[in-house]
């Protein structure tokens, strides 16, 4: 008799895959009966994936019964991160659900701001002291290992008053001869971030250190906690995140795409949408402004979306540049003039690339069809001066205006395309039809 052929199932890994991505289009009231369908190892993997918010707003629609044991499943972190997600009442109901010890590391890191390095840490951690021996050190991180102490790779040297005094890897405590003592082979130059630091400033120490993670002290050296690179990297989604959305022209979303109900989307892209039109009104009163010279030359408002895009787009790259370039701390407020003085020598440059392109378009129109008539050179002249100078002063606003809203104490991601663009609309007009009054209409 023939074998029949055996067709293996999806993995597990596949069909958690295959759940998360149904979970994001089932509406809210469809959810926890989907949650509640999954087989306990596949819904605690599913649990532990999801981002703070959809774990409060999951937990939020449970019961108390199934509360206690999803809030229990988290590490002191992650729980506070989603009690600090829930409303005052609910938060006190899953206060109440943690055993005494939880309890009190949630509590303490409460009292942080989330964004901050104290509302980022775990305070489990492995710790040694500095007069342990290399036997004796690994007998208690042995013991410590099985407290759920969430990374090993460097072991804590803490004095009695818990002043963090060295650090160790996990390697070199397994070469220490295990009589000889800690202090003696620890290192004592241990890279540190306060409670307050902020989240982008917390990702940048990692980042530029290379670490797993960093220690966080209170102003006396204390060790308060760990940060490590996992709680980082969703930082650095986040900030990422943020910058991205206000780079289009829109105030930063709290929430996820299809979780931001209607009327937020409303205020948050209404707002700089608004402003973004009556920017653009001016753009309109310039050229009102300029009416004679277009009645004198109607083939100058032929060219006018060449000018002002070209200025805008110049603008729009300037100024993404040095967003990103401050964002990485490539570039500090100080040094506005150095890039200013860079970004008009390459929006010359720029410039003068697209006059020489705008050129060879009108004369190859002149030369096939006879477009321009007798104007042809002067018009070509216009046109291509005007680049020069729209696309060099859209290239120097460009790289101005984040400066100028980082010095003014607002986010320089605020300098968004759009709002480049729009500033550079109204002044690359006046460029366009100032060149063209001295030389198309003498």
């Amino acid at each position: 008799m023939p074998e029949i052929p055996v067709t293996a199932g999806p993995s597990a890994v596949d069909r958690l895959e295959e759940f998360a991505t149904e979970w994001q289009s089932l509406d809210r009231d469809e959810r926890v009966p989907a949650f509640r369908s999954l087989d306990p190892t596949m819904a605690s993997d599913f649990f532990l994936g999801l981002e703070s918010a959809d774990r409060a707003a999951l937990v939020g629609e449970l019961i108390p019964q199934e509360r206690r044991v999803w809030i229990r499943l988290l590490p002191a972190d992650e729980a506070a991160d989603l009690i600090q997600d829930v409303d005052e009442e609910l938060r006190i109901s899953l206060l109440a659900l943690l055993d005494r010890n939880m309890r009190a590391e949630v509590e303490a890191l409460l009292i942080y701001r989330e964004d901050v390095a104290g509302g980022k840490m775990n305070p489990r951690y492995a710790r040694i002291s500095p007069e342990m021996t290399g036997q004796q050190a690994l007998a208690y991180l042995r013991l410590q290992a099985s407290e759920h102490i969430p990374l090993i790779s460097y072991i804590y040297v803490v004095a009695p008053d818990d002043r963090l005094v060295g650090i160790i890897s996990f390697r070199e405590l397994i070469l220490t001869p295990p009589a000889r003592p800690i202090r003696e082979v620890m290192n004592t130059d241990v890279v540190t971030v306060p409670e307050d630091l902020d989240q982008e400033g917390l990702a940048q120490v990692i980042q530029r250190n290379n670490l797993l993670a960093v220690p966080v002290v209170d102003p006396e050296g204390r060790m308060k906690g760990v940060v490590s690179i996992d709680d980082v990297l969703d930082v650095v989604r986040e900030e990422a995140t943020e910058d991205i959305q206000k780079l289009g022209g829109l105030e930063a979303l709290d929430t996820p795409y299809f979780q931001t109900d209607f009327r937020s989307m409303i205020r948050k892209r209404g707002g700089w949408l608004s402003i973004l039109f009556v920017g653009e009104m001016f753009t309109a009163t310039a050229m009102s402004f300029f009416e004679a010279e277009i009645e004198k030359a109607v083939i100058l408002a032929i060219f006018v979306p060449l000018i002002i895009s070209s200025g805008g787009n110049s603008g729009s790259q300037a100024s993404t540049l040095v967003i990103r370039a401050m964002a990485l701390g490539e570039v500090g407020v100080r040094e506005w003039w150095r890039v200013a003085r860079r970004e008009i020598g390459i929006g010359l440059a720029l410039g003068v690339l697209l006059a020489t392109i705008g050129a060879l378009r009108i004369s190859t129109w002149q030369l096939a069809f006879g477009s321009y008539g007798d104007v042809f050179p002067r018009l070509a002249a216009t046109v291509a001066l005007s680049l020069v100078g729209v696309v060099a002063w859209g290239t120097l606003a460009g790289c101005s205006l984040p400066f100028i809203l980082r010095r003014a104490g607002f986010d320089p991601a605020s300098a968004s395309a759009p709002f480049v663009a729009t500033a550079v609309d109204v002044t690359g007009l006046v460029i366009y039809f100032s060149v063209a009054r001295l030389i198309l209409l003498g």
